[in-house]
């Protein structure tokens, strides 16, 4: 262990070290003294440069404070993008590893339930403003149905192949016809701005590229001789997709995180530059820069946030590289 962290290279240890400090810097925004709130304006101090007064970093043409602004930006980059990435990639490991797994042919369904779950399903859809409590009755009612339709005997019920494989690549092809941006800025137009909307906007457009990742992997390793031999001796299906072929398969999904997170955190700047899927009273590196249209000689408005973004998609890039699996074997 000790030796694997000394034959770490320099730049590794500078793009960790420059993570750990936007970590901290979005952990520190709440918890500083002195630091103003990002939406607080100093109208005796607009469109002030960095080293001149109170305001170590400057301030914006309406007089808030650069540095409040980088702050809590980080912490808004950070509440954003690691939770859409760990979310995507939770669901398009999920759903590859089906479709890798099941094909069209393999996942057999009663017909019952498959009609149950469809019905629930268009419910939830209609039934948009129902309370939290009609929502649980639903769901136990639902899952009584399920119950009793698995104790139907096969001839009235017969089961079914579900062609889950196309059905996957179907929505992947849907949702990666369209321009990434053009759809994430299409649904963030449409639907309130908050955080937790635009996490379920960047999940949603970003999940695709996880499962043809996992959809590919999971029909090579289906086919190995150990997972062969654990159908033969008649393992459960979950068991081998658990146990032996996602731990396998996990390796490749975790070195494209780091890159999931810079991916979203451009789009989520991209989007608070363009003032959509965040209220107007939330900071962002991408708000910031945008700022400087109303005064185009305040360089520190650009220079600033750029860097912070230009560093924190570098370092994570980098971390990429460093761990995808070609660059181990490599070494």
């Amino acid at each position: 262990m000790k030796r694997e962290a000394r034959a770490r290279p320099l730049s590794w240890w500078l793009a960790l070290a420059w993570l750990g400090l936007v970590v901290l810097a979005g952990i520190s925004a709440d918890v500083l003294p002195w630091l103003p709130a990002p939406d607080t304006p100093d109208l005796a101090a607009t469109a002030q440069p960095p080293g001149l007064g109170p305001h170590w970093l400057g301030t914006d043409p309406a007089g808030r404070d650069v540095l409040a602004g980088l702050l809590y930006g980080a912490r808004t980059a950070l509440l954003v993008s690691l939770p859409a990435a760990l979310v995507a990639a939770l669901l398009g490991t999920t759903l590859g590893s089906m479709a890798g797994y099941w094909g069209n042919r393999g996942l057999r369904l009663r017909t019952t339930s498959v009609v149950l779950t469809a019905v629930f399903v268009l419910l939830n859809l209609c039934l948009t403003s129902t309370s939290a409590a009609v929502y649980a009755g639903m769901a136990v009612a639902f899952l009584g149905l399920l119950l009793i339709a698995r104790r139907v005997p096969n001839q009235l019920a017969p089961t079914r192949a579900i062609p889950l494989d196309a059905l996957v690549l179907l929505l992947i092809a849907l949702l990666t016809s369209v321009p990434r941006l053009v759809l994430v800025l299409a649904l963030a137009a449409l639907l309130p701005p908050s955080v937790p909307t635009l996490v379920a906007t960047l999940t949603l457009i970003y999940w695709p590229a996880t499962a043809q990742l996992v959809r590919a992997e999971m029909q090579r390793i289906r086919q190995l001789p150990y997972m062969e031999a654990g159908r033969a001796l008649g393992l459960p299906d979950g068991r081998l997709i658990v146990h032996h072929a996602l731990p396998a398969i996990w390796v490749a999904v975790r070195a494209t995180l780091p890159l999931s997170v810079a991916t979203l955190i451009g789009l989520e700047t991209t989007l608070s530059f363009l003032g959509v899927g965040l209220p107007p009273q939330t900071a962002s590196w991408g708000r910031l820069l945008a700022t400087a249209r109303q005064d185009p000689t305040a360089w520190w408005l650009i220079v600033l946030p750029g860097a912070a973004l230009l560093g924190t998609m570098l370092a994570l890039r980098y971390l990429t590289q460093v761990a995808s699996p070609r660059t181990q074997n490599a070494k």
